[in-house]
């Protein structure tokens, strides 16, 4: 059972529930599982979901999903890399939009 678990995940299908707003206030997509929980290196592929709106829609509904559930390893392994890859989101600078239409650069930029 143990040998099992760290070698093969297994698969599920289960409900999503699903928010898209394409809206001047907002622009998101959100994927809420409605009966499981993700966890880390799991896959979700969701089904009958619309990939593009029209302006100004929002949309909230439910749909089907399946869920790959991830071996040992794929959980060890996001996990370890994960730690690694957050060090991105420390790269990103932000700049306010009256020094960037008034030209200013910060030093070091140039």
């Amino acid at each position: 059972m143990i040998v099992a678990g760290f070698i093969g995940g297994s698969t599920v299908r289960a409900l999503v529930d699903i928010d898209i707003e394409k809206t001047q206030e907002s622009f998101h997509y959100y994927a809420v599982p409605a009966d499981f929980e993700a966890r880390e290196g799991d896959e979700v592929l969701l089904h009958g979901v619309p990939t593009d709106i029209a302006f100004g829609t929002q949309m909230v509904m439910q749909c089907e999903a399946t869920l790959k559930r991830a071996n040992a390893f794929e959980r060890f392994w996001t996990r370890f890399t994960s730690i690694f890859e957050i060090t991105e989101l420390y790269e990103v600078g932000f700049q306010p939009k009256d020094d960037i239409e008034n030209g200013f650069i910060p030093r070091g930029t140039r």
